[in-house]
């Protein structure tokens, strides 16, 4: 029998000046708002809490060892943020789960540390299903698919992943699933006014609801989709949306609009055809209404629109399609081997590439510090690449990696940020879309460099060392996006 060891488990609360990863994502996929509630189960230090205090959300926390006699409150969202992983006691760990589940009101937010690549055993003891660290703190690494299927088993729910060892569970299942259909939304704007009629301007107040929705779901709403009081504006007005939209149209682009609607039909595709790849495509009667109305505008049936989704699912299993999706892409920079793509323009690439990644994402999340998507194409392989200075440096360098492996599902991590030699990237404009606010840029930067000769030989350049050379052949140095001729002696 193993000795019991008196772990110090407040020693593993981190002093952090941010939001924690967990909560900064919320916040982002607006799950926290400004009409929510939360409370932070196992707070720690408080930060999360004070931090969102600070940004005008209703918060508070408890914590056994720093805020032990504050009350436990139900509240819409509960985070456990980073708790269970240091829960030595698999029974307690249960309770704890438990306890934070029964706390929370629609959203229950889910953290631990995930195994990617195995730690260091240094300065570490092997104990019970874990490790006790050197600072004497209890550490459970889960896999990525062991932390779900634990939080399934242990709450009967089908959580969902937002990112490495980050999940979701909802209360309601209509918002579980516009959730998931949301996050394969892709980025549009609403179409500029071009020439405002008068009845236009008279009305633009009472027409702006309308165009907002038009812009989010590519359709017209149904009767009870708008709130109330704006529906009730633009009914009494135009006595249907129909007619309101009309005016709309003489003052904008119709192009544009219909360009909405076919990005928002595609995003749709994606989103049954990963329902699918999860095993878990609901019945049409339990999807929620603005979902049900979505599939109505764009296929008519809930049958043609899964037909269509189900022929690119399982195309995926056959290399040459991939590679032929890859090869046409407008989008992104093509290599032999791979096709890469900015992670913002992930959603202009075409459904069958984008349910490719989804494989990836839907089962491990996305990780949150992505630059770049690199879509294998002679395997199943989807890597995931951070480059942080990929906006302000002309040639950023690759700081880290995660590689997931859609046969074996196995991930990988690359920590490039201590090699001397680090892979960089050139012709910047490749990766993103024309939409990309920097793209112009981009492409006079390359412009000039293909004019000094310096993009010849794309293999000797691939790397920190070998670009340093060519610019020191070429007596160049470059700065930001600003290229110096260097004065020789």
């Amino acid at each position: 029998m193993q000795e019991a060891l008196e772990i110090e488990r407040h020693r593993a609360a981190i002093y952090r000046t941010d939001l924690s990863r967990p909560i900064k994502l919320a916040v982002e996929f607006e799950i926290i708002n400004s009409d929510t509630t939360f409370f932070d189960y196992g707070c720690g230090h408080g930060t999360d809490v004070k931090k969102l205090t600070d940004m005008g959300f209703k918060s508070a926390g408890w914590d056994p060892y720093y805020k032990p006699d504050a009350p436990l409150n139900s509240a819409d969202v509960v985070n456990l943020g980073y708790i269970l992983n240091v829960i030595e006691d698999t029974e307690e760990r249960i309770i704890c789960l438990k306890g934070a589940w029964e706390l929370t009101g629609k959203v229950l937010i889910v953290a631990a540390q995930v195994l990617v690549n195995a730690p260091s055993s240094k300065n570490q003891v092997a104990y019970g299903d874990g490790v006790v660290t050197s600072r004497n703190t209890f550490q459970k690494y889960y896999e990525q698919a062991e932390l779900k299927k634990y939080i399934d088993r242990t709450l009967e729910v089908d959580s969902i992943p937002i990112c490495l060892g980050i999940y979701l569970v909802f209360r309601s299942e209509e918002e579980k699933e516009n959730f998931r259909a949301e996050w394969y939304y892709s980025r549009v704007i609403a179409p500029r006014i071009r020439l405002a009629t008068k009845r236009f301007e008279d009305c633009q107040e009472e027409l702006e609801p309308l165009m907002k929705f038009y812009t989010k779901r590519g359709r017209l709403p149904v009767k009870g989709e708008l709130k109330p009081q704006a529906e009730e504006k633009i009914l009494e007005e135009f006595v249907s949306f129909r007619r309101a939209f009309k005016i709309i149209l003489q003052a904008t682009d119709e192009a544009e609009w219909d360009a909405i609607a076919y990005r928002r039909s595609l995003d749709i595709q994606v989103y049954i055809a990963l329902v699918q790849f999860e095993g878990k495509r609901p019945r049409f009667s339990k999807l929620p209404a603005k979902i049900r109305h979505d599939i109505k505008a764009f296929f008519g049936t809930y049958r043609d629109a899964c037909e269509v989704a189900d022929d690119k699912l399982f195309s995926l299993g056959q290399p040459k399609i991939i590679k032929a999706a890859c090869g046409k892409s407008q989008i992104g920079k093509l290599t032999p081997s791979a096709l890469y793509v900015h992670i913002k323009a992930l959603g202009e690439l075409e459904p069958l590439l984008r349910i490719y990644e989804g494989c990836a994402s839907r089962v491990f999340g996305r990780p949150e510090e992505t630059t770049l998507i690199k879509l294998n194409i002679d395997e199943p392989r989807i890597s995931y690449l951070y480059y942080p200075d990929f906006d302000t440096d002309a040639h950023p360098a690759l700081k880290a990696s995660l590689v997931i492996d859609l046969q074996t599902f196995k991930i990988t991590r690359g920590d490039y940020s201590i090699r001397k030699n680090p892979p960089i990237l050139h012709r910047k404009e490749t990766f993103v879309s024309s939409k990309y606010p920097l793209y112009k840029k981009f492409v006079r930067f390359t412009q000039k460099e293909e004019k000094l000769g310096l993009l010849e030989n794309p293999c000797d350049i691939g790397t920190l060392n070998g670009w340093q050379k060519r610019l020191d052949e070429c007596g160049i140095e470059i700065k930001g996006h600003r290229i110096y001729r260097i004065k020789r002696e």
